[in-house]
């Protein structure tokens, strides 16, 4: 089991990227228009780096729903591949079964 302070950290940061999504992609946008003024895209540059490391997509990491461990993730299930293993010999997730052949 993770860290109780990890997991909520993840959610905060989880929080802070959809607050800030739309103003991250409306500056993104003004500093990619070709059309737009060198100062204004500059200073789209600028309101952009000063925004909160944390309010970027790329900060978000997958951690699983049940234990909060960060690796081994199915991205699918949203789980850890140890809960997954588990949970599917259990018979708790639809359509998914030990092999056997």
């Amino acid at each position: 089991m993770a860290r109780k302070s990890s997991i909520e950290s993840a959610k905060r940061i989880r929080r802070r990227v959809k607050a800030k999504e739309i103003q991250r992609a409306q500056l993104k946008a003004l500093i990619m228009d070709r059309n737009a003024a060198p100062e204004e895209r500059f200073s789209a540059q600028l309101k952009l780096a000063a925004m909160p490391r944390t309010s970027s997509s790329t900060r978000i990491r997958n951690r699983c729903l049940i234990t909060g461990r960060a690796r081994g993730v199915y991205r699918k299930f949203n789980i850890s591949r140890i809960m997954l293993r588990e949970m599917a010999a259990e018979g708790l997730i639809p359509g998914v079964y030990k092999a056997s052949w």
